[in-house]
C-alpha cells in the first residue's frame, strides 16, 4: 500500500489526524480576510462584463499582416471603445468591441477594412443586443436561487437544518471568493464563466455532503456515550475523508489547470480562460470550505444544542477525573481549545493534549472508530 493510501487508511480509523474543528477560528479568520479581500476587489475594480451581457459587436477579419496589437489599437481608435482582440488559427482576427448599435458596427466595419487592408466583404460582423445578455443573466440568477433553495431543502431533510444552513455559507462563501478573483484578475465575464460557476456549486456541495455523511454515522445515539464530544466526533469525520477529499480535488484540479494555464496562457487561446478559471478558483474553494469552514460551522452550531453542551460538559469531566486518578482517559486526546475550557468545572485538570485523535477501543460500525452509542 503507497503511503498517502495507509496514511488514509489510519486517519479513517482515527489512529492519527488534525484537529481541524478545535482551530476553526483560525479558518474563520482565514476565510473572512479572503471574503473581505474578494469584495473590496469587486467594488473597487468591477467585473468585466462581456460582450454578451454589456451588448455589441463581434468583427470576425480573414488572414491578415497586421498584428494584433496593432489592430487592437486601430479598432478602438476607429471605434472609441476598448476592444478585445484574438489571434485565430486560420491566421484571421476575433475582434470584439462592446456597447455598439447597428450603425456605429457598419461604421467601424468599413474602416477596419481601410486600416487592416483587407475587403470588407470578407469582414463578417455579428451584433449582440444586451437585451440578450441581461436576459441570459437573469435566467442565471433564477437558477442560482432555485439551487440554494433545493439545496437548503434537501439537506434539511436528509441531514438536519443545522448542516443545511453550514452548506448554504460555503456555497456563499465559494461563489464570493470566484467572483471576487474575476474582478482582481480581470477576466472577461461571459455565459461560460456562469457555467463554470454553476458547476463548482455542485462539486463543492459534493465535497461537503460526503464529510456530512461520514458525520452523520458518526453522532447517532451520540448523547449515549461519554467518550467523544460532537466537535471530536465532527473532527473524526473529517479526518477520515481527508484522503478522498484531496484526492478528488487533485484530480479536478488537474485538466482544469490544463485548460487555464496551458491553453489559456501558453497557447492563447483566451476564450478557455472564461470557464476554466471559475472552475480552477471555484474547485478549490470548495475542496477548503468543505474540510475547513461547512464541518466546523455544523460543530459550532450543534454544540450550542443544550444536549450537545451537556454531553461535552460530562466528557470533559469523565476525562478529568480520569486523569486525578492517575488513568488513562478514554476517548479522544485532543488539545481544548478556549471554548472546552471554559466549559470544564472549576479546578478540573484539562485532558492531556496530543495533537491528534487518539486510537482508543473501536467501538463504532466495522471498526470504523466512531462512537456506537453503547457504551458509557
Amino acid at each position: 500500500m503507497s503511503r498517502l493510501g495507509a496514511l488514509g487508511a489510519r486517519l479513517y480509523r482515527g489512529e492519527v489526524g488534525y484537529d481541524f474543528v478545535g482551530k476553526r477560528k483560525i479558518w474563520y479568520g482565514i476565510s473572512i480576510l479572503i471574503t473581505i479581500t474578494a469584495i473590496v476587489g469587486l467594488a473597487v475594480r468591477g467585473l468585466n462584463m462581456g460582450i454578451e451581457f454589456k451588448g455589441g459587436a463581434v468583427f470576425t477579419v480573414p488572414s491578415t499582416s497586421v498584428s494584433v496589437s496593432q489592430a487592437q489599437t486601430d479598432t478602438e481608435e476607429a471605434s472609441g471603445h476598448d476592444a478585445i482582440v484574438q489571434q485565430l488559427g486560420n491566421g484571421g482576427l476575433r475582434i470584439q468591441v462592446t456597447e455598439l448599435d447597428t450603425k456605429q458596427a457598419d461604421r467601424v466595419k468599413t474602416q477596419l477594412a481601410k486600416d487592416l487592408n483587407v475587403d470588407e466583404a470578407k469582414i463578417n460582423a455579428d451584433l449582440v443586443g444586451p437585451s440578450w445578455g441581461e436576459t441570459i443573466a437573469n435566467k442565471a440568477w433564477t437558477g442560482l436561487g432555485i439551487f440554494m433553495i433545493l439545496v437548503v431543502i434537501y439537506l434539511a431533510i436528509a441531514f438536519e437544518w443545522r448542516m443545511a444552513i453550514a452548506a448554504l455559507i460555503a456555497l456563499i462563501h465559494d461563489l464570493t471568493i470566484t467572483v471576487g478573483v474575476y474582478a482582481l484578475v480581470g477576466f472577461e465575464v461571459t455565459p461560460g464563466t456562469v457555467i463554470g460557476l454553476l458547476t463548482i456549486l455542485g462539486y463543492s456541495l459534493y465535497d461537503t455532503v460526503v464529510v456530512f455523511d461520514s458525520l452523520k454515522e458518526g453522532s447517532k445515539d451520540i448523547t449515549k456515550q461519554t467518550r467523544w464530544t460532537y466537535s471530536e466526533v465532527a473532527n473524526r469525520s473529517i479526518n477520515g475523508t481527508l484522503v478522498r477529499s484531496i484526492n478528488t480535488t487533485v484530480v479536478a484540479l488537474l485538466p482544469v489547470a490544463g485548460l487555464l494555464f496551458i491553453g489559456g496562457g501558453f497557447l492563447g487561446a483566451g476564450m478557455l480562460n472564461d470557464i476554466s478559471l471559475s472552475l480552477f478558483v471555484g474547485l478549490a474553494a470548495g475542496a477548503y470550505s468543505s474540510i475547513f469552514i461547512a464541518t466546523p460551522l455544523v460543530a459550532d452550531l450543534k454544540e450550542r444544542d443544550p444536549q450537545i453542551k451537556a454531553l461535552k460538559k460530562r466528557v470533559l469531566n469523565k476525562r478529568a477525573a480520569a486523569l486525578a486518578k492517575g488513568e488513562p482517559a478514554e476517548g479522544a486526546a485532543d488539545a481544548l481549545d478556549e471554548d472546552d475550557a471554559e466549559d470544564a468545572e472549576p479546578g478540573e485538570a484539562a485532558p492531556a493534549a496530543a495533537g491528534a485523535v487518539a486510537p482508543g477501543p473501536r467501538t463504532g460500525r466495522g471498526g470504523r472508530g466512531r462512537p456506537s452509542g453503547r457504551r458509557r
